[in-house]
């Protein structure tokens, strides 16, 4: 039956097909792109009934950062990072209110590509930026909306990366950069063609190395990429390789009261310490069958491994609590004996092994005598995750806030692994009309299926929990568009458009609410979970005027229908489940202006954004003043209540001037508004509220407001061209040394303003510091190449 749903689907949508031309579709503009992950004929930019922003490769150089999250969220419309992790190169991205976090248990929406490779860990849909070489990227495309042409997890938006060619960077760079927390980066690469044209080459290095700006959180980033191509007048291929082995601490959110007394740079505990690696093997290629049909398809092969270690406070924790005269675990008065270690050691190893290979069909040819592409294709994908949880418990903490004084020898606390198999159907195609009218159509029939198996069950000690179990997951989505271009200079568009997500092994493996477990780690039973279906809306208009001024307007809505979210539960903040909570929604609009005006270039955008729950549900947050009943608070999430950690408005501006044709100095400008507080979900937390004295068990509810506050930051960058290829540059950040928080949750902590234990919980606000001022100052030096590639 579901074949003869995919065969139906495709045949519909390819009798109309004929062949053509790919210049039979461009309307004067030479911007053309691809409008799948995939190598494609391609479409003008100014028909396709989305805004999706452009970066190329210039844009990047133009202002060194850490990685392409740092470039996006300065530069990008909609774009936004939460520093949960602690750590530049960990950040939770958030486009339009939709997340690519590196995060277990964070609710995932955007999907993310290099060289049409799926970055996306099919464990938990997980997006591991510091596993995307910056140095290698020669462009990248943001695709708005729950366009279903991009597969599983589009429900925001797609991010589609592709990396350099030797046949594109001809020559050889060495570049390295020094400054504030230790940092040292050195980068190397190499490309080059053969004397007959037909073989190009590409090989570049990456180390970078540093303190971090708090205090115990080091970081270190080996990367490397390499990449060999051959092309003949029909045919290209390319076969790449990826390296990546990175150890980096982020120690995470930090107590409120903790950082107003040690200083902004102090830890909550430690360490928090992750460390990725990836070999990643992919083949693409694409083919003209004629001048008007090409054929396109890429394999691959990753297998990437990440092992953690945190440093927790053992949530089975019951000590004294400060009676006078008790002594922890004294059972002579008959009571309970308590657990008395303060600290526990949670280890975790993850290993996924994917592979997969997709294939498309681009067919160009008027018909009835008008414009029109179609693209048919498929694709599969397997992985095969292997995970494992390990927990030591501690007497104690040192001064440092470290674990010591181990009281256990380490226990396994999961084993489990996860099957996933996709496989997918899709079919995309634009009709011009007439010069004016362009209508484009899409469909994608996406089949998953998630086994697992827990290899604890039935072990002596680990109860009858059992996170195994087999799932499917299948469905049709549709889009549609039209776009109205009355000149070349300007064009109006409108579309509709369904994304579907299904539940991942984490996720499945973590949906009992009588079986909770600690994210990203144990894992108890397995209850049905819908897939997540977005459903958006989108009208916008762009173009031109007076040839160096470029806008661009858009608003949008977007439901999610069944939407995952991890549900905290008991005492344990770090512990839950995941569940459907209904609908959520996000609605707003994306401003965007450039001009280039003789020396000057300006780029300036508005973003706002309106992201609410759509149904009610139950969460438990003791930290919120609104809570209700003593331990175990909980507080009742109701329709309108915004999601927390979205900005509601942001306004972002680049200005880059060009002193002299050798030395250019560059600005950005960013802010954000307030952001409501992860535990504050029911937007009614108060500040000062009679709730902030000590409850019932000793707990205390956070003075200080459900919301993170906005913030205003400057950086500036500037390059100087020596000549001879020599060229030195300088980054500054935060110039005037704001402090400021990019997320935060209403939570509990052991540990006062001295940073010293206490047997008492005590409620708190846990925040992500942002970075203070810092700089940075460094050299490259290019040799032996064509002239640079725009």
């Amino acid at each position: 039956m579901k074949l003869k749903i995919s065969a139906l689907v495709v045949l519909a949508l390819a009798s109309s097909a004929s062949l053509g031309a790919a210049e039979k579709l461009t309307t004067g503009t030479i911007n053309v792109i691809s409008t799948t992950p995939l190598p494609s004929i391609g479409l003008p930019l100014n028909i396709i009934p989305a805004n999706i922003q452009i970066v190329n490769r210039t844009d990047l150089k133009n202002q060194a950062g850490v990685s392409i999250v740092d470039f996006a969220n300065n530069n990008l419309q909609g774009v936004s990072i939460q520093e949960t992790q602690g750590n530049p190169f960990q950040p939770d991205v958030t486009f339009r209110g939709y997340s690519a976090s590196p995060l277990g248990g964070a609710p995932q929406g955007i999907s993310v590509f290099l060289d049409g490779v799926r970055m996306n860990e099919p464990f938990g849909d997980t997006v591991r930026w510091d596993l995307i070489p910056t140095f290698a990227i020669q462009g990248m495309q943001m695709v708005p909306g729950s366009n279903p042409v991009y597969g599983l997890n589009t429900l925001g938006g797609a991010i589609a990366i592709q990396t350099k060619s030797g046949r594109l960077n001809q020559g050889a760079a060495i570049e390295a950069s020094a400054g504030s927390w230790g940092r040292k980066n050195v980068s190397a690469e190499y490309g080059g063609v053969s004397k007959d044209g037909s073989v190009d080459y590409f090989l570049g290095v990456n180390y970078l190395d540093e303190d971090g700006w708090r205090k115990y959180s080091p970081t270190t980033v080996k990367q490397t990429f390499g990449k060999v191509g051959w092309q003949s007048e029909t045919t290209k291929i390319d076969l790449s390789y990826l390296n990546v082995n990175n150890d980096m601490i982020g120690n995470g959110l930090v107590p409120e009261e903790l950082m107003n007394g040690l200083g902004r740079d102090a830890i909550h505990t430690r360490p928090d310490q992750t460390r990725n690696s990836l070999n990643q093997i992919t083949l693409n290629g694409s083919h003209w069958l004629n001048n008007d049909v090409m054929f396109s398809a890429n394999t691959y092969y990753r297998r990437s491994n990440q092992k953690t270690l945190n440093g927790d406070v053992n949530d089975t924790f019951t000590g004294d609590r400060g009676d006078a005269g008790s002594v922890c675990g004294d059972t002579t008065s008959g009571s309970t004996a308590e657990v008395c270690e303060q600290a526990v050691f949670n280890r975790t190893k993850t290993r996924t092994t994917a592979a997969g290979i997709s294939a498309q069909l681009a067919f160009n040819q008027n018909i009835f005598n008008k414009k029109n592409q179609l693209i048919v294709g498929t694709a599969f994908d397997r992985s095969i995750s292997k995970f494992g949880q390990f927990e030591q418990e501690f007497n104690s903490w040192d001064s440092t806030r470290y674990p010591s004084s181990a009281a256990d020898d380490e226990e396994t606390a999961t084993n489990f692994k996860g099957k996933t198999t996709t496989s997918s159907i899709f079919a995309t195609d634009t009709f011009s009309v007439n010069e004016l009218v362009h209508l484009t159509g899409g469909l994608r029939y996406n089949y998953s299926k998630v086994n697992n198996k827990d290899f604890l069950v039935g072990t002596a000690g680990y109860g009858t929990a059992d996170a195994g179990g087999r799932h499917t997951f299948a469905r049709v989505n549709p889009s549609l568009g039209l776009t109205v271009t009355p000149n070349q200079n300007v064009s109006i568009f409108g579309s509709y458009s369904e994304s579907n997500r299904a539940p991942t092994a984490m996720e499945l493996a973590c949906a009992d609410p009588l079986n909770p477990c600690l994210l990203p780690n144990a894992m108890a039973s397995d209850p049905p979970l819908k897939q997540v279906v977005a459903k958006t809306y989108d009208l916008g208009a762009k173009g031109n005027l007076a040839g160096n001024v470029k806008w661009n307007a858009s608003v949008y809505h977007a439901v999610n229908h069944n939407d995952l979210q991890f549900i905290h539960a008991g005492t344990n903040s770090s512990m839950g489940y995941f569940n459907n909570v209904g609908k959520t929604q996000r609605q707003g609009l994306d401003l965007g202006l450039s001009a280039s005006i003789d020396k000057l270039t300006l780029t300036g955008s508005y973003g706002f954004v309106r992201a609410t729950y759509e149904d009610g549900f139950t969460l438990t947050s003791e930290s919120n003043s609104s809570g209700e009943g003593s331990g175990d608070r909980t507080i009742e999430v109701n329709k309108g209540n915004y999601l927390a950690g979205i900005p509601k408005h942001q306004f972002k501006l680049r200005a880059q001037y060009d002193v002299i044709p050798a030395w250019t100095v560059g600005a950005n400008l960013v802010a954000f508004s307030s952001r409501y507080m992860h535990g504050n979900e029911n937007n009614k937390h108060q500040a000062n509220s009679f709730a902030c004295t000590p409850g019932e068990d000793g707990d205390e509810i956070p003075c200080g407001k459900g919301k993170t506050g906005g913030y205003t930051i400057v950086n500036l960058d500037t390059q100087y061209n020596v000549g001879s290829g020599w060229k030195v540059f300088a980054k500054a950040i935060n110039i005037f040394d704001k402090d400021y928080e990019t997320t935060g949750r209403l939570g509990m902590s052991h540990f006062g303003s001295n940073g010293v234990w206490s047997d008492d919980t005590l409620g708190t606000r846990l925040l992500s510091p942002g970075a203070p001022r810092a700089g940075w100052i460094g050299v490259r030096y290019e040799f032996g190449g064509a002239p640079e590639a725009k």
